[in-house]
């Protein structure tokens, strides 16, 4: 058997599970984002209370009761946008759309009804989360677009390139359905 075929038999195996988090899934999610480089690593902490305080707003997939996808976000006080702060997806379930089905996942929650767009930051050189955006966008037919954010020299003391704010409008049949999670 040709090694794609493999590949894709070895997918077909397995059950993917997208959930909302639980305080519990902390380290495995903490864990997932330290093999999945560049980004960002907080605390172990962080992501315990992200998990148990953000549930609504984030999410975790699961395949063979392994965490191998998450993404965190949260609603934006006072506006009506979902700011998605990062998103893993382990090496080991790469090529499945993922990433994808997880924001769709996401803005189908009720916690997320009132959301009008998607709100994230990426720098210009990554270009794996630029993809996965546009796609995203183009799948749910909203409208994307970026602007300068967090600025290398005024908020990341030249030490951090400089992050674009990505805005995705929503179209209000997306932010409005609902999805039980």
């Amino acid at each position: 058997m040709p090694k794609d075929v493999n590949e894709i038999e070895k997918h077909r195996n397995r059950t993917l599970i997208l959930r909302k988090p639980r305080s519990t899934d902390g380290s495995a999610i903490w864990e997932l984002v330290r093999e999945c480089k560049p980004l960002d690593e907080n605390s172990m902490y962080c992501n315990i209370v992200q998990a148990e305080h953000f549930r609504d707003t984030c999410v975790v997939a699961e395949m063979n009761g392994d965490i191998v996808g998450w993404i965190s976000g949260h609603m934006i006080p006072n506006e009506d946008a979902l700011f998605v702060w990062q998103v893993a997806v382990s090496p080991r379930a790469r090529g499945l759309g993922l990433g994808g089905k997880m924001l769709e996942h996401l803005i189908g929650r009720d916690a997320c009804a009132e959301a009008q767009q998607l709100n994230t930051t990426i720098t210009k050189d990554n270009e794996a989360s630029w993809a996965l955006f546009r796609s995203f966008a183009r799948g749910v037919g909203g409208e994307l677009s970026d602007k300068a954010h967090y600025k290398r020299d005024a908020h990341f003391d030249g030490q951090h390139a400089t992050e674009h704010m990505v805005t995705i409008t929503l179209p209000e049949e997306e932010g409005a359905s609902s999805v039980a999670a």
